[in-house]
């Protein structure tokens, strides 16, 4: 048999051609359907990002209306599409910094790439070119690009690449000292900026340790160093009860990176927040930045993004969120006691993590999950991420953590 064109990220196409394909056909609110029309409850709002759910007519009619006026232009030197310039009004009125700057996208990993970008290049014009070192912690991901990569703390998405960028350091994730031992040691005169996920997705739904994110903040004040949040996941309500995490925990970052939820995935979009400390340079005259993206701002995804921001506000989903993440811990909690399962994380936002006693078995038991009726997904370490729309019902959720319960006996 011929193999299918299509290739997979993060797969082994060798598994994926011998074990057939989870061809996903339709969704409505919080549930899928694949190609045989079965029906699925999405534990994960596809990657971390249909927050408002599927089916959302409203944001592809924005996006239709919008494609038939005008479709995109370019956004470099003085040009803008006007529904871009509205829609960076708006995100700046919900910045956690006010008067923050909007730098726009085509996603995640562009965001990413862009704040590291931009951190050596304001040293630079500050009169420091020295400082280029950009820091993350272990468990972290932030995106595939070249810096993103360089900057994440799973090994295994490291490797057999050589090194990509060689002035990129990993810290404990959950220890503040490990950041000061390294500036110790290095010098904060080389450091451009730390990253953190508020947090920890990818890498397996890690909560930050109480206290941690308030100390590494002041750790990079007080050391003059650049503190950006990675709120590609975190971003837009994910956090439960407010936009973004920087503003529940009071973070004021310098630079925020955000996409998925921006749009709620119904369009590929990104946008750096950028506090005017580091902007302020920028803006003074006489300095080009030489960075931008094709489609960075592009008018559909700015019209997908507004419509998004329309229902987010309209339907409360920001303290939806939080009744979600109330619903996950209090259902998926009991799973702990579980004779394969080690831990549960829950209790910080619409996301959640059953963790395995033996990693192993965690990809095998996506698809017995399948057969019970939820799409969810491997993360980390053997954890099976749960991250659903914040419209899925309290009675969803249960339903969700029955099905898990059974898998895991069958």
């Amino acid at each position: 048999m011929t193999a299918a064109a299509f290739w997979h990220g993060f797969a082994d196409m060798k598994t994926v051609e011998d074990g057939g394909r989870f061809v996903i056909s339709k969704g409505d609110g919080a549930s899928i359907w694949d190609a045989d029309g079965n029906r699925y409850l999405d534990g994960t709002a596809g990657l971390w990002f249909t927050n408002v759910g599927h089916g959302r007519t409203e944001i592809a009619d924005a996006v239709a209306r919008q494609l038939s006026t005008l479709a995109h232009y370019s956004t470099f030197g003085d040009v803008v599409p006007e529904i871009t310039l509205a829609l960076a009004e708006r995100l700046a009125a919900i910045a956690p910094v006010a008067g923050s700057k909007i730098f726009f996208t085509s996603g995640g990993s562009d965001s990413i790439d862009t704040a590291a970008k931009l951190a050596r290049r304001y040293w630079n014009q500050v009169g420091q070119p020295g400082k280029t070192v950009i820091v993350g912690r272990q468990k972290a991901y932030h995106g595939m690009h070249v810096g993103g990569t360089s900057l994440a703390g799973i090994p295994l998405n490291r490797e057999h690449y050589g090194e990509l960028m060689p002035d990129a350091r990993t810290v404990t994730w959950d220890d503040a000292k490990s950041l000061l031992e390294l500036i110790e040691r290095e010098g904060a005169d080389t450091i451009a900026a730390f990253f953190a996920e508020p947090v920890i997705g990818a890498g397996g739904i890690y909560l930050p340790p109480s206290g941690y994110l308030h100390e590494v903040r002041q750790i990079c004040r007080d050391h003059d160093i650049l503190f950006v949040a990675d709120e590609v996941v975190t971003g837009f309500g994910r956090i439960g009860g407010d936009w973004f995490a920087s503003t529940k925990f009071d973070l004021q970052p310098d630079m925020m990176t955000t996409a998925k939820g921006l749009t709620s995935g119904y369009v590929p979009m990104g946008a750096v927040f950028v506090a005017p400390n580091v902007a302020e340079p920028f803006y003074s005259g006489g300095t080009w930045w030489r960075h931008g993206y094709t489609y960075g701002g592009h008018a559909g995804a700015a019209a997908a993004a507004m419509a998004t921001l329309d229902i987010m506000e309209r339907e409360n989903l920001v303290h939806e969120a939080t009744r979600v993440q109330n619903a996950l811990h209090r259902h998926l909690s009991p799973l702990a006691d579980h004779e394969r399962i080690s831990e549960v994380r829950s209790g910080l936002g619409a996301v959640a993590a059953v963790q395995f006693a033996d990693p192993a078995e965690a990809m095998p038991f996506v698809k017995a999950l399948r057969r019970e009726g939820v799409s969810a997904r491997a993360a980390g370490q053997g954890a099976i991420q749960f991250s659903p729309a914040f419209v899925m019902t309290d009675a969803e959720v249960e339903e969700m953590a029955a099905a898990t319960a059974r898998a895991l006996d069958a």
